[in-house]
């Protein structure tokens, strides 16, 4: 757990992200990172969670039509 301490930023508030956060995260100065409302709490990630939704789509649809794809490749 880590314990983090909001800035003023202009109008709003901001927190800095200690190093080994931000290397477990994989992500930098600049970069985005998403927080997401979750059952639990609140989640700080990585992933944009719009993309992971396509990319769960795609992966079923590879699932449901592997062979045919498969097929196609030959």
């Amino acid at each position: 757990m880590h314990a983090l301490k909001l800035i003023r930023i202009d109008g709003g508030a901001g927190l800095v992200l200690p190093k080994d956060v931000l290397a477990k995260l994989g992500r930098g100065a600049g970069d985005t990172v998403y927080l997401i409302e979750t059952a639990e709490g609140l989640l700080l990630s990585p992933h944009d969670p719009a993309l992971q939704g396509q990319i769960d789509a795609g992966r079923e649809f590879i699932d449901d039509y592997a062979q045919a794809l498969r097929a196609l490749t030959e």
